[in-house]
């Protein structure tokens, strides 16, 4: 199908634009080097015998034989300057053989170019109308013209170019299209369809030509006559599918989905030993069954053709993928992973097929289908690192970190520069408790990502963690205050800082203002509030740490011994003592086998 630029050739100059561009030279010049000179010199003699065939502007004196050396110099000189994109300084040479020879049509042509690289669009008209009217027959200056009338929307002045265009060169088909395309955007629907006509007479019936035609005829409201055509196509065509298929798309937009459905079902009978056409087919049923509300039945089609390998895999991907919106319906979900599993079947060597069902079955919450079916697509295709990424993240997620480890580091064998692969596999050290080499891949995803301010905030918040656990209390701290620089909510940064603060009763008031913004982010976290209920003890407001204390109680789920260990040391400051022992026996029976607990239970008293 053809797009609806207003036309589409638009030459080599088209990417003039770009720095690419900057370095061709005008088109009758073809190389560098000594073809440069030989084939400057050439074109500058075509240039000036062309203007003396012509009736070109007098320039305001008469050209000398010095001023016509000078202006091949300065023509030269412009040329070499564009090639090594001193296009400022190249601008003023074309300017000054202007000076010297006002009918100089090639650098005008040049200059226009220059000043399209600025979007300078109507300098550059300016120019290249002068351009053409000295040299009429060059379809280069023609062509750049067209560009300058699109660029301005000057639609009306297309028309004349495209007729010159034609005259120029009257084998190129683009040029009609082209021109058929002015007159569409001008709504003059006769008249583009007269150009299709001679298109036809130099190319025959083409799809180009069907489709453009179809167009015109829905824009004039005439879908009779576009049925017509396609009809007529069919019936000289009755084994090319595609027409059935343009029929169906036809009168199924055009709210005549029954007839698309009669047509369909003919094509699928046709189709029968052609399993590519096949699966078109099926795919177009599901579109009408769809629209017509017939939802399992178009579901039913989508099955048939994705069972088929000969269809394209990427027009099934993007169909699967096209559920996601609709998530978290459960049936979306569902039938998502069901096209995802025939993908596989059908694509059982495409990594791209064991992907995308990875990530449906990870939708639907089965992480450890969704590993396998990561693992089987890194194994036939190593090189998409997200899905490398995807596989770490729930091997990290499920606690494998050996295998995050493994596979992380393969996946660094082939990414060595991705911050975030990086980051995970120091997580999965952290994890291990092997914490110099986590420092040393953490550091390497702050070293190698320094925009994404999650991956830096996430990253300085686990360097914190392991410089504690290291006991480099200054380098710790350091770093979960640059943690909270990137990000100053990131809860477990606020939480684990201000706990640590805590635990070396250090900065107090600052741990408690971090420890409280962390529960206001995420309230009922029981760890947050155990964190809050501790600073509160260190500061000796034991009625307010109570509180808290029997806050994370309630929202624990696991029976931490070391929260009723917390409970029991402030029920002992605010004077309730068997209360106090109470908790620390029942601390030491959820397994806090701590010498100090025992101790509290033994001598009944609060010990640090």
């Amino acid at each position: 199908m053809r797009d609806n630029k207003l036309y589409r050739t638009m030459h080599q100059d088209k990417n003039v634009r770009n720095k690419a561009a900057a370095k061709s030279l005008h088109p009758r010049f073809l190389a560098l080097g000594s073809w440069f000179l030989t084939l400057s010199i050439w074109f500058l003699t075509l240039n000036f015998s062309v203007s003396a065939q012509t009736k070109i502007p007098s320039p305001a004196k008469p050209m000398t034989n010095s001023d016509s050396g000078t202006v091949k110099q300065l023509f030269f000189s412009a040329l070499r300057e564009k090639t090594v994109e001193n296009l400022s300084l190249a601008s003023d040479l074309f300017d000054r053989v202007l000076q010297i020879d006002p009918a100089n049509d090639a650098s005008m042509f040049e200059l226009a170019n220059l000043k399209k690289l600025k979007d300078d669009y109507d300098g550059a008209q300016q120019l290249l109308e002068k351009a053409v009217a000295i040299n009429h027959d060059n379809e280069w200056y023609w062509t750049a013209l067209a560009d300058c009338y699109e660029k301005g929307n000057q639609v009306d002045k297309l028309e004349n170019v495209f007729n010159e265009l034609i005259r120029l060169n009257p084998e190129k088909v683009d040029n009609y299209f082209d021109k058929a395309n002015v007159f569409y955007h001008q709504k003059k629907y006769d008249e583009a369809l007269q150009v299709y006509d001679q298109v036809e007479q130099l190319t025959g019936p083409t799809d180009d030509l069907l489709a453009d035609r179809q167009k015109v005829y829905l824009k004039q409201g005439k879908v009779d006559l576009a049925a017509q055509q396609l009809e007529k196509m069919v019936a000289e065509n009755p084994a090319e599918i595609k027409y059935y298929l343009f029929l169906s798309e036809l009168y199924n937009a055009n709210n005549m989905a029954d007839k698309g459905l009669k047509v369909l079902q003919s094509a699928e009978k046709l189709s029968s030993g052609n399993n590519a056409n096949k699966g078109l087919v099926h795919l177009a049923l599901a579109d009408i069954y769809r629209d017509k509300k017939d939802y399992e039945s178009s579901f039913n089609e989508l099955e048939l053709a994705f069972a088929i390998p000969e269809v394209d895999i990427d027009q099934k991907i993007k169909i699967v993928l096209g559920y996601l919106p609709k998530f978290p319906d459960p049936n979306a979900k569902a039938s998502a992973l069901d096209l995802s599993k025939i993908l596989v079947n059908a694509h059982p060597g495409d990594s791209r097929a064991y992907a995308v069902y990875g990530d449906m079955l990870l939708q639907n919450g089965q992480m450890k289908d969704a590993k396998a079916m990561y693992q089987k697509s890194i194994a036939l295709n190593s090189q998409v690192y997200e899905v490398q990424e995807q596989l770490v993240r729930i091997e990290l997620g499920s606690d494998d970190d050996d295998g995050a480890i493994k596979d992380g580091e393969n996946a660094l064998s082939f990414f060595p520069n991705q911050a975030w692969m990086n980051y995970l596999v120091g997580v999965a050290w952290l994890q291990k408790k092997d914490y110099n080499k986590a420092i040393d891949y953490i550091k390497n995803a702050t070293t190698l990502e320094l925009e994404d301010k999650e991956l830096l905030s996430q990253s300085f918040s686990s360097l914190g963690d392991c410089y504690h656990a290291i006991k480099d209390n200054k380098n710790s701290d350091d770093a979960y205050t640059k943690a909270l620089t990137y990000n100053a909510d990131n809860v477990f940064t606020l939480n684990n800082y201000a706990y640590y603060l805590s635990m070396r009763d250090e900065q107090l008031d600052k741990a408690a203002a971090m420890s409280k913004r962390s529960n206001d982010l995420q309230p009922n976290n029981a760890s947050f509030e155990d964190t809050y209920a501790w600073i509160l003890f260190k500061q000796k407001n034991y009625t307010d740490a109570k509180l808290w204390i029997e806050k994370a109680l309630a929202d624990d789920k696991t029976n931490s011994s070391t929260k009723t260990e917390h409970y029991g040391d402030i029920l002992f400051y605010l004077g309730n003592i068997d209360a106090a022992v109470e908790n620390w026996k029942k601390a030491k029976a959820n397994g806090n086998q701590s010498p100090v607990l025992e101790r509290k239970i033994n001598e009944k008293k609060y010990i640090e």
